[in-house]
């Protein structure tokens, strides 16, 4: 019955009104997976089959929102999300699936029959076991954060939490609330010596931010690829397009604690692995000057628990920034929110409308791609 219904509905109006349209597409089923309508619906255009788009998971809605927006005009394209939990039970029936926050291991891309591609609405891939996506057939891949604005939105959300460590955001929440003036006393950017640890496309974007501040920054990165920085930026003085001075001493994987001791501000931008799991722990924030913060815009796995909170109970630590966290979602009662000089964001610093936007265009795009049969422009295959 809803296949004739379809299929009527289509002769009488263009593929958008018939979503809109009709009453049996009414209801917030209509964007969740299994439907057995989806499987027989046709590219009105060429009779191909439907494109199917599954996003995993509740969290992080505006990428799948933003993403049917910008597909709206293509009734050739499907995109359903579906709870973490029934992601296995679906996964089968489609072509491409945004990751987000799934656990994509050996059996869940076993179940993948038809899927083509992987991809993270970002960049960071730690969920996917990528040999075992190479096996099955199916291609993984990020989008490149310096042309979505998603490594822009990251700098700017690790100044964020610099300045409201340094202005003790916590503690003037307190003052207002008491009616107290004057109270308490910051510090300023201005004179501090950062240390950003991963200089990729988030650091370079980063340092491009805090040089107005009048700050020193410190870099570590695997291996650097010239004396400069090569950027398109015509903030800073430059020579045959490479930026000057943007960082003041750059090291190596194997100069981390060295840069951590004369850190007045340490800040995490590296990707996660098996390497860098747990790199900040006790011996490291031990490195650390007495005081200095502690800002992590990348991965929560990046950061020891117990070696974080044993040295914020300490004093040894000056202050903890996070937007993320070591299990997410972040439990509103841990331990560690007692503390006046932590501040903690949920996992928002790549979530602005520009990055979101963009990103979302970029997913659209790979989707037509995977339709029309051409080659997936736009994003960084890893397999």
């Amino acid at each position: 019955m809803l296949v004739r219904c379809i299929k009527r509905q289509i002769a009488l109006a263009n593929a958008k009104n018939l979503i809109l349209g009709l009453t049996c597409f009414s209801s917030p089923l209509t964007r969740s997976a299994g439907m057995s309508s989806m499987a027989e619906k046709k590219d009105v255009d060429n009779d191909k089959p439907i494109t199917r788009v599954l996003f995993c998971g509740p969290h992080f809605p505006a990428s799948q929102i933003y993403t049917r927006e910008y597909l709206e005009k293509y009734p050739f394209i499907q995109v359903d999300d579906v709870p973490l939990k029934q992601v296995p039970d679906h996964i089968g029936n489609y072509d491409l699936c945004v990751s987000k926050n799934m656990r994509f291991d050996s059996n869940v891309l076993s179940r993948a029959k038809q899927m083509k591609l992987i991809m993270q609405f970002g960049v960071g891939l730690e969920g996917i076991d990528i040999d075992a996506a190479k096996k099955h057939g199916i291609k993984v891949a990020r989008i490149p954060g310096d042309a979505t604005g998603n490594a822009a939105s990251c700098a700017e959300m690790a100044i964020y939490l610099m300045l409201g460590l340094l202005r003790k955001q916590n503690e003037m929440q307190i003052s207002v609330k008491q009616k107290m003036l004057g109270e308490p006393i910051g510090e300023t950017l201005l004179g501090k010596t950062v240390f950003i640890m991963g200089f990729g496309n988030i650091g370079i974007d980063l340092a491009k931010r805090l040089k107005p501040f009048d700050v020193k920054i410190i870099a570590t990165k695997r291996s650097w690829p010239s004396n400069s920085v090569v950027l398109n930026s015509k903030d800073f003085p430059t020579q045959n397009g490479v930026v000057d001075d943007l960082v003041d001493e750059k090291g190596s994987h194997g100069d981390i604690y060295e840069f951590a001791s004369k850190a007045d501000i340490v800040v995490c931008c590296l990707s996660m692995n098996k390497e860098t799991v747990g790199i900040v722990n006790k011996p490291f924030i031990s490195s650390m000057k007495k005081g200095a913060l502690l800002v992590n815009i990348a991965r929560g796995g990046l950061l020891d628990y117990e070696a974080v909170v044993q040295h914020l109970e300490s004093g040894h630590l000056g202050g903890l920034g996070v937007d993320v966290a070591w299990k997410e979602p972040f439990d509103p009662n841990d331990p560690v929110l007692k503390f006046k000089n932590v501040i903690l964001t949920p996992h928002v610093a790549g979530v602005t409308e520009h990055s979101y936007r963009s990103m979302a265009k970029v997913v659209g795009d790979v989707a037509l791609q995977l339709h029309a049969g051409k080659p997936l422009k736009g994003i960084e295959l890893v397999n």
